[in-house]
């Protein structure tokens, strides 16, 4: 079966969409508006679970909102105005004023999703490869469907699908560390804890880790006291083997692109609450231990040499993957799907110039975005960093420095050290 044909024009372009998470459904629902036949294909075919995640915004992200006809407020998420830093006895070491609101992946997705037309998002669609096709493309996918298109978007993730056809040699690398991550109802905090959690973004410094916690959004969008959630993420060092015997499950599985939270083993759960109980202030070992469905993601680096090749691009963490430290990625995703849709508007009738102007532009900022995740990570103590890494970690490591440094764009750090890094600006 072939879908088809491609379109003529700007406004007549035909994109297929491979990838129907955050950076899919930002792409989709950009070109859909500029007049593009846009479909998003997700291999998931039930709705995308909630991921627990919580995400910092910031100004790029509320501003691809609003060119969409959205918008993030204080009804979104919740907002913070300090950022502090707790010593392991739990004693306020460092402040600092930094309003900011912090929202779930699970929210902003749903608004997303919402927003772009049903008809056009295909769920349990498997793509499975490309190949040129006159000055198009012709994706194919796993039930015999074929479509036509201008040019083909992979949105798929680090572990992408698409990117194995134009570069095999660009796969991500392992960073030496794991950010375990729980959510978890305000209700389930104690009365002792539960109002200094839920009024800070909070550091926490363990030998060699990093620990951050904020609140976010119910899982309806509740944001009244009582509705609320509080997100937790804890920086921990693990060895390439311990991470494949946590990725392995009670059967012996071994789950190479990542282990479902329900199928981790008991143990490294165990582990867990025994480590907060020791290494952490009570104010931060209480949601660990408490927290249900605590589950790891894997940090690692990743680079492709370009961000389009012929008639296929890639936005998102599909081309580079930076380390959570810049609390960037879905901004990441945003800046390359409002490059993309601006690229294409502003080229009407030359698509190849348009992609060019998006290579260009993109593959630029996602090196400097990967080397800033880099350098805020010199902070965890990864063995064989170099001298220079190991000072610029330990001054990372500085209370005052470290709420000053993650989670912040680099033009807007507190910090003279970033600012002047004038390729994100």
């Amino acid at each position: 079966m072939t879908n088809g044909p491609a379109g003529e024009g700007t406004q007549g372009l035909r994109v297929v969409i491979v990838g129907g998470s955050m950076g899919g459904l930002l792409a989709g629902n950009l070109l859909h508006r500029a007049g593009c036949d846009v479909t998003v294909h997700e291999r998931i075919d039930t709705e995308l679970a909630e991921r627990g995640a919580g995400i910092a915004t910031h100004p790029g992200l509320h501003a691809a909102l609003e060119s969409m006809g959205l918008s993030i407020h204080e009804a979104f998420g919740n907002g913070l105005a300090d950022r502090i830093t707790l010593g392991p006895d739990g004693s306020i070491l460092a402040r600092h004023h930094l309003p900011q609101i912090m929202a779930t992946w699970g929210h902003l997705y749903r608004l997303l999703r919402d927003s772009f037309p049903r008809e056009r998002y295909i769920a349990g669609s498997n793509f499975t490869r490309f190949e040129p096709h006159g000055e198009g493309v012709l994706a194919h996918f796993e039930d015999g469907t074929r479509i036509e298109a201008d040019f083909l978007i992979g949105a798929d993730g680090v572990r992408s699908t698409v990117r194995p056809q134009l570069w095999p040699d660009a796969v991500p690398q392992y960073a030496g560390y794991v950010a375990w991550r729980g959510i978890l109802d305000e209700d389930r905090l104690s009365d002792e804890w539960r109002e200094f959690l839920l009024t800070h973004f909070i550091v926490c410094l363990p030998p060699g880790e990093h620990v951050v916690s904020y609140p976010v959004a119910g899982v309806d969008g509740g944001l009244v006291p009582g509705t609320r959630r509080f997100n937790v993420v804890w920086y921990r060092l693990t060895t390439a083997e311990q991470l494949r015997q946590m990725q392995t499950d009670a059967s012996g599985h071994y789950h190479e692109a990542g282990i479902a939270p329900d199928l981790i083993q008991r143990s490294w759960i165990d582990a867990i609450h025994r480590a907060a109980e020791e290494r952490l202030p009570p104010a931060l070992a209480e949601p660990i231990t408490i927290a249900r469905g605590l589950f790891f993601q894997t940090i690692v680096d990743l680079e492709v040499p370009q961000m389009v090749q012929g008639r296929v691009a890639l936005v998102g963490d599909a081309a580079y993957s930076a380390r959570p430290h810049t609390g960037m990625g879905v901004v990441k995703a945003t800046g390359d799907a409002v490059s993309l849709a601006e690229a294409i508007a502003a080229n009407p009738g030359d698509l190849s110039r348009a992609l060019a102007v998006y290579d260009e532009e993109r593959t630029r900022y996602g090196r400097s975005l990967v080397r800033f995740g880099r350098r805020l990570g010199t902070h965890v103590g990864t063995p064989g960093r170099s001298a220079e890494d190991r000072a610029f970690g330990d001054y990372l490591r500085q209370p005052e420095n470290i709420i000053r440094a993650i989670s912040i764009p680099p033009p807007c750090s507190p910090l003279k050290v970033f600012r002047e890094d004038a390729c994100l600006g």
